[in-house]
This record gives C-alpha cells, sequence and structure tokens, in this order.
C-alpha cells in the first residue's frame, strides 16, 4: 500500500467517525443521562445498564 493510499484511508476513516458522532449528537433532542462507568469506591450505586436491578 503506498503512502498516499494509506493517508487517503486514514483520512476516510476519520471523516466517517466524526461524521458518524455529529450524526448522533444532531439526533439527540436532550442530553443524555448516563451513570459513570468507574465508581471505584466513591459510594454511587450503578444506576443504569440491564444488570443493576432498577
Amino acid at each position: 500500500m503506498s503512502k498516499q493510499a494509506f493517508l487517503t484511508c486514514t483520512l476516510l476513516f476519520w471523516l466517517v467517525a466524526v461524521g458518524l458522532v455529529i450524526l448522533d449528537t444532531a439526533a439527540t433532542a436532550t442530553v443524555r443521562v448516563e451513570p459513570p462507568p468507574f465508581a471505584f469506591g466513591s459510594g454511587q450505586a450503578a444506576s443504569g445498564g440491564h444488570c443493576s436491578g432498577r
């Protein structure tokens, strides 16, 4: 693979990735409240997901 083809594929990948993030952000009407990924003993209980029991 030539350097030019590699740079083109890399640019195309990032354009698609950023485009999908922009599309997802634009489709969301309000701010999504999501649980923190890690609590690390902060006393904060998990409130989301299929295994939280809520």
